[in-house]
């Protein structure tokens, strides 16, 4: 058993090569068309007829005695938080890369973070057949910007015609010259070897190393082809049989798995996706995911090129199940009354993490340290592929992002925007149908404002927003307009305050003390609760309801953006136990309750946050632009006036760093300013302080930074 990613950047031939595989492997009698809009895994109408991935989808075949689930993966930038969520399930992956366009930006943003997981990933390079196409170029370029630890596994010929084609390596000495250079240099064992009696490396041994090395996802296969004719894909599966590991786990074991995408069934029925990394999962069993359950009603297991209802599916296998009524993505399942999995270690990372989590590094000076854009150390490779899969399950964390710990794979979205429904009567359906579509894309982050009445989405781009204003009209009859996208800010304290309200003491109104220290943490840590009383001095459910409401309270800081990076600390604390008359009636006038904590502590909160200050951090993009040599001169000034600064210039290349809030612009006006002929790539790489006029974002709560406004909303009183 294997669970294969595909993934590539946008019009590589992700799709297509799908379909190829799909076909050769005979699991389909006749190869769909992307342009036709009969692929197998472009489901959607919306993906027919744009002619790109948004969902993840899997389809399944055998090469060999293996059988392959494989997950078709969306390619555009937009739609990355999918692609992340599949992520957590593989034991391998294709990168596809166009012979025609070479290494792209999301090809690099999508091989980093192969490599950082350890999942083994052969490289397709497709469209040999196509008017353009490159062989050498191309190696060269992965080697460069991808891994120098590419091998190719066979050479090319007729390069940009309809007889190109793909002949596997069989032991030729250039070959196995060039394969022994690349394993000795991760291998001292090997190297030895070489050194001590040349004859010993045979051409097996070499290719033992090959498989060893390439499961560490220490050296990655390079394969040449054609989805469309054919061409390599024949040597392409042969690699997969004998290149990639089979997947892990134990059908006997305790069942465990994680759910990496739901959806909606005919009937409106949620649908879940669940890998399973360990025992055998069956119709009827009772599971957990977090602090909710549900029974197992109906399972189908995907097996020869569909999916097909069973009565079990074990470790290993990927499945589609019914009963799950509360079930979310990203939830980590297992049977109830066992202990919960922890799965790798991965089973929360793709919840929904606020901005900044996921790649955030905050730069308050030039010069400041910068890290990897994806906000992680890079890993040694020898090695990390096992590590991955050795951690035993142990119980989940809480969500990144809320306990501080570490983020997503790829960066959160940076851009927002107000849903409005064109007929005021949807307001209601809307955000139905919104928290409904959040259920399959958790970083959409639906936030209602019901002062306002309004709704608003996080999104990667325009393309998104696209897809959200057809699926709402399509699937839910709701026709929708945008206002204006934003750019999504962050807040981080810039000193220490503490503010603290007594019990009975005026102005408090509330039957409760609460003291709150808040001070900047380091930077990625997210929000950390610490307690400075004694641990008995609360009842546990207030102590809880105090942390709960710290954390949703600096979902808006002094200017509305989320606060991230702090430390809070509950410095006092307080409570009037349970009274009652004579009579035993409970007197709510004389007992504090856990309102009394959830009303008193945004006002403690936001009065030391205010005495501490915060920074408004904006999204900063790093940049690519390639352009004719003659129009360099004409082209920075226009960057300099869109915040953009160059770190690096030569004839035809600038790079550097740009706001967010600017890329759009740069690439609505690129083509005039450069005759049409420059690339533009940009990919989100870390926060730093906004220069200028410093937005403010619309509150959505009642407002606790207006002590009045606030207590009449929530106790009619001032």
């Amino acid at each position: 058993m294997l669970n294969l990613g595909i993934l590539a950047h946008v019009d590589a031939g992700k799709t297509s090569l799908t379909e190829r595989l799909l076909y050769a492997a005979g699991a389909i009698d006749e190869a769909g068309s992307v342009d036709d809009g009969t692929t197998r895994t472009d489901v959607l109408a919306l993906e027919r007829r744009r002619g790109i991935t948004i969902k993840s989808a899997v389809v399944s075949f055998a090469v060999g005695g293996t059988t392959v689930n494989l997950i078709d993966t969306p390619g555009h930038p937009d739609f990355i938080a999918e692609v992340e969520r599949v992520l957590n399930v593989l034991d391998g992956a294709i990168l596809v890369v166009s012979a025609v366009e070479g290494v792209q930006a999301q090809t690099r943003v999508l091989m980093r973070t192969l490599r950082r997981l350890g999942i083994p990933t052969l490289v397709f390079v497709n469209k040999i057949d196509r008017r353009g196409a490159r062989a050498d170029d191309v190696l060269a370029e992965l080697a460069v910007k991808i891994s120098p630890a590419v091998v190719p596994m066979g050479t090319t010929a007729n390069l940009g015609t309809p007889e190109a084609g793909f002949t596997p390596y069989d032991g030729e000495p250039a070959f196995t010259d060039r394969l022994l250079d690349v394993l000795t240099r991760r291998d001292d064992a090997l190297l030895a070897a070489y050194v001590t009696d040349e004859g010993s490396i045979t051409p097996d041994r070499l290719r033992a190393e090959l498989r060893a090395q390439t499961a560490q996802a220490a050296v990655h296969p390079v394969f040449f082809g054609s989805a469309i004719i054919g061409a390599g894909v024949e040597a392409l599966m042969a690699g997969i049989d004998e290149l990639l590991p089979a997947a892990p786990g134990d059908p006997e074991g305790p069942p465990s798995g994680t759910v990496f995408k739901v959806e909606r069934g005919p009937a409106g029925e949620k649908v879940a996706y669940v890998r399973m990394f360990g025992g055998t999962l069956r119709v009827r069993d009772r599971l957990r995911f977090g602090d909710r359950a549900g029974r197992v009603t109906a399972i189908s297991v995907f097996d020869s090129g569909t999916d097909q209802r069973r009565q079990e599916v074990p470790a290993g296998r990927i499945a589609r199940v019914w009963g799950l009524t509360d079930v979310r993505i990203c939830d980590p399942v297992h049977l109830a009354g066992h202990p919960g999995p922890g799965l790798n270690g991965h089973a929360e990372s793709c919840r929904a993490v606020p901005p900044g989590h996921a790649g955030s590094r905050f730069n308050g000076h030039s010069g400041a340290h910068r890290a990897d854009p994806l906000g992680h150390p890079g890993p040694g490779l020898n090695g990390h592929a096992e590590s991955r899969r050795a951690i035993p399950p142990g119980p989940p964390g809480p969500a990144p992002g809320r306990d501080g710990g570490g983020g997503g794979y790829f960066a959160p979205p940076t851009l927002e925007t107000v849903v409005v429904p064109r007929r005021p009567q949807d307001r209601a359906a809307l955000h139905l149908a919104l928290a409904q579509l959040a259920e399959q894309d958790p970083l959409i982050a639906v936030r209602q404002d019901d002062v306002r009445q309004e709704v608003s989405v996080s999104l990667y781009g325009e393309v998104q927003k696209e897809v959200i204003q057809d699926t709402l009209a399509e699937e839910y009859g709701l026709e929708v307009t945008f206002r204006e996208t934003t750019t999504i800010c962050v807040e981080r304290p810039s000193g220490t305050g503490a503010a603290y309200e007594l019990i009975g003491k005026e102005p408090n109104p509330f039957l409760a003390t609460v003291g709150l220290r808040v001070e900047p943490g380091p930077p990625g840590s997210g929000v950390k609760f610490r307690l400075e009383v004694e641990l008995g001095s609360l009842p546990y459910a207030f102590m809880r309801t105090v942390e709960e409401t710290v954390r949703e309270t600096l979902k808006q800081g002094l200017h509305g953006w989320e606060v991230l990076d702090c430390v809070v600390t509950l410095t006092h604390s307080g409570y009037w136990a349970r009274q009652s008359h004579s009579g035993g009636v409970f007197d709510k006038s004389m007992s504090s309750t856990a309102g009394d904590f959830r009303n008193l502590v945004p006002l403690v909160l936001m009065a030391a946050l205010r005495q501490a200050g915060t920074t408004v951090y904006e999204p900063m993009h790093s940049f690519r632009l390639d352009l004719p040599p003659d129009l360099l001169s004409s082209v920075l000034p226009v960057l300099t006036r869109l915040g953009a600064v160059p770190r690096t210039r030569h004839a035809a290349l600038v790079e550097g760093e740009i706001p967010a809030a600017r890329v759009h612009e740069l690439e609505r006006r690129l083509p005039g300013l450069t005759r049409g002929e420059g690339v533009l790539e940009s990919a989100f790489s870390h926060y730093e302080p906004v220069r200028g006029p410093i937005p403010e974002r619309p509150r959505t709560d009642h407002n606790p930074l207006d002590r009045k406004e606030y207590l009449l909303h929530v106790v009619r009183r001032v």
